[in-house]
């Protein structure tokens, strides 16, 4: 049976990562043993966090002035460990959704925040584009992409203070110039693996000018020294993130999945835009490529698309629990044809209700 899955994390990944990954369970490179009971300090779980790291190098185009950690915690703990690491006095934040909302709320824990913009006022709806960053401040924080609401930055600002990004729900599905970044942080569970795990991304000069005594735990330098292996790792979705790296490689890289992507948004986009029965409440500029948010206009009407899509095999379609209507996440390894499906089950219910 054929599965449609929009989910928006934890989410699809390609078949031949979930191949390799279900394999190695039962027996990791013929050992005999399972991925699962591998110890964290063998020889071959080092390979593969060697290789994975290298991965992310490659694929993001960044030099050993970088370091790349494998952390646990998901994305929230960065919400702390970034202010931690970096906030003397004050920070800059963008307010962009719930998220970013959050990592505001943990950096006044540390320091002083300056929220340069909220877009609370129009729900979350645009992101501001001429915010002008203070020199002062220790950093500039900005979430890339908004998984709930539907919004993703486009163009990041050019700043000498060091930008932080919390990219969460975007990584690896464009070209960026990586290096305009000082920290990048990720939980697995959109484009990369399982849930579980998170990447930072760390240029290493930005560490090591607090004036606090630190945990050790909390301490990006203290998991740079120990190589993601301080405490014992998410061995299996470092395992599925090398996967899933290699999948990127073979594809050819960035550029052709920010082709991809943007295809796949571009049609759906088209198709709400023009249906009589849906609509998109984002600023066309501001919408995002990863997860497309929409809303029927007679609400009266959801019980019936709702009997529609899921007699369809489609999955993952409802809208967050905050936010209600419709999501569609339409990462990486989601196939156009889904896309292409789910766009015909959109046409087929504008049909039948037009009458």
């Amino acid at each position: 049976m054929k599965i449609h899955n929009f989910n928006a994390g934890p989410s699809i990944l390609p078949k031949e990562v979930i191949r390799k990954s279900a394999e190695s369970v039962i027996d990791f490179n013929e050992s005999g043993l399972s991925l699962l009971e591998i110890s964290h300090r063998s020889i071959e779980f080092l390979e593969i966090i060697e290789r994975t790291t290298s991965l992310v190098r490659k694929v993001m185009n960044l030099n050993h002035d970088y370091a790349i950690l494998f952390l646990q915690g998901g994305a929230t703990l960065q919400f702390s460990m970034v202010p931690y690491n970096l906030m003397n006095k004050e920070a800059a934040y963008l307010d962009t959704g719930f998220w970013a909302k959050n990592a505001i709320k943990e950096a006044k824990k540390f320091g002083k925040v300056k929220i340069l913009f909220s877009g609370k006022d129009q729900e979350y709806t645009y992101i501001l584009k001429n915010y002008q960053i203070p020199c002062n401040i220790d950093y500039f924080h900005c979430t890339s992409n908004n998984t709930i609401v539907g919004t993703q930055v486009k163009v990041f600002p050019k700043t000498s203070v060091p930008i932080v990004c919390d990219m969460s729900s975007d990584i690896f599905s464009r070209k960026l110039n990586f290096c305009q970044f000082s920290l990048i942080y990720a939980s697995a569970q959109k484009n990369v693996s399982s849930a579980g795990m998170t990447i930072v991304i760390v240029k290493k000069d930005v560490l090591g000018k607090i004036k606090r005594n630190m945990s050790s735990y909390m301490d990006y330098e203290i998991h740079i020294k120990n190589k993601s292996i301080l405490n014992t790792p998410n061995v299996f979705s470092i395992y599925t993130s090398m996967l899933t790296l290699e999948w990127i490689e073979n594809k050819g890289g960035l550029s052709i999945l920010e082709k991809e992507n943007q295809h796949k948004a571009k049609l759906l986009y088209d198709e709400i835009d023009k249906n009589n029965f849906f609509e998109n409440k984002i600023h066309k500029e501001d919408r995002s490529n990863m997860n497309v948010s929409f809303f029927l206009k007679e609400k009266k009407l959801e019980e019936e698309f709702n009997k529609m899509w899921k007699q369809e095999n489609i999955v993952g379609l409802d809208g967050h629990r905050f936010l209600g209507g419709y999501r569609a996440s339409i990462y990486n390894a989601l196939p156009l044809k889904s896309v292409q499906f789910l766009i015909e089950v959109m046409k087929e219910f504008e049909r039948k209700f037009s009458s």
